[in-house]
């Protein structure tokens, strides 16, 4: 293993430089060129490739969204341009790609690597919907960036005894909405896994009014309606003030966490382990506090399992 290169794909996340920092400064403590692809694949294809050395990464850590850059490419989704992409690996001789990114672009490393690119995936997304990993880069970052929009939104929904509807990121998974909707106390979260039942949401509103609660917080993930349509509903039926906040893509920037650069250190540096080791087509992730690896096809192939549990926690939370 002479050179390795490192791209990151799909939507941006905290944590992603914090990553690639790691794959980069590793890479060269054991010897390695490292190289760095812009736009992701599509940087890939069009050879976008530069070589990285300590200074390269030097004050990225703390840094959000993704020094690399990203860019969404239909040609790599063709054989032909996998075919392309795999030309350019060789021309710059190339024996190793990490791939940084969602499930989107965790399954382009497997698609290389069906095609004899040795490639391992780091999971960077803020959705949390990859099942083989506890946790994604990029999680943690967004959940506080949600939290502290909620703390704001609470102040001003209780002086105005209005209804305050948050929607969040997450088409098909609704973590993002459960973990933040638990840690800003909010009194409805609503999921794409169990999705919304707007009687019942409306009567726990009158009944918390004729209770005493000055204001409403409610947790919409973006897959399972709009917070404005729903907003407009609430107070036909309710007679209260509702107003919709859509959160939108602040949720994806900002300074990582903690939590999400140690994260992204220890699966940046194991990437470049495997690839040492000569392994090929593995995802890297964190269960039950541990770095672990698994095979790329099976750990696209783990169905999702949403915590019920803790969504029962939440509801009785809200009472």
């Amino acid at each position: 293993m002479k050179t390795i290169a490192v791209l990151t794909s799909g939507g941006d996340a905290p944590g992603m430089n914090a990553a690639i920092r790691a794959v980069v400064r590793l890479g060269i403590d054991k010897g390695i060129k490292v190289m760095g692809v812009e736009r992701g694949f599509n940087g890939l294809i069009n050879g976008e490739i530069i070589e990285m050395n300590r200074n390269s990464v030097s004050d990225i850590i703390q840094k959000g969204g993704t020094v690399l850059r990203t860019a969404r490419c239909d040609e790599f989704k063709t054989e032909e341009g996998r075919q392309k992409a795999v030309k350019v690996l060789k021309v710059y001789g190339i024996d190793g790609l990490v791939v940084i990114g969602g499930d989107g672009s965790i399954t382009g490393a497997k698609l290389l690597s069906n095609l004899g690119v040795l490639t391992v995936g780091i999971p960077g997304t803020i959705d949390n919907d990859l099942a083989y990993t506890d946790q994604t880069i990029g999680f943690d970052t967004a959940l506080n960036t949600v939290l502290d929009a909620i703390n704001k939104l609470r102040d001003t929904s209780t002086s105005h005894e209005r209804v305050s509807i948050v929607e969040v990121m997450g088409r098909h998974c609704g973590d993002i909405a459960l973990y933040a909707g638990i840690a800003g106390g909010a009194e409805s979260i609503i999921t794409p896994e169990v999705g919304m039942d707007m009687e019942e949401i409306c009567k726990a509103i009158l009944e918390g009014k004729r209770s005493g609660k000055l204001h409403n917080l409610i947790l919409l993930a973006e897959g399972v309606g709009g917070a404005e349509k729903m907003a407009k509903h609430v107070e036909e039926v309710t007679g209260i003030e509702t107003r919709a906040t859509i959160l939108g893509h602040i949720q994806r920037g900002g300074s990582p966490t903690a939590s999400d650069r140690v994260l992204a250190s220890r699966l940046g540096a194991r990437a470049v382990e495997l690839l040492v080791e000569g392994k090929s087509s593995r995802v890297v992730g964190i269960r039950g506090g541990q770095i672990i690896d698994d095979d790329i096809d099976e750990a696209l192939a783990m169905p999702r399992k949403f915590d019920k549990g803790l969504y029962e926690i939440a509801r009785s939370l809200s009472k």
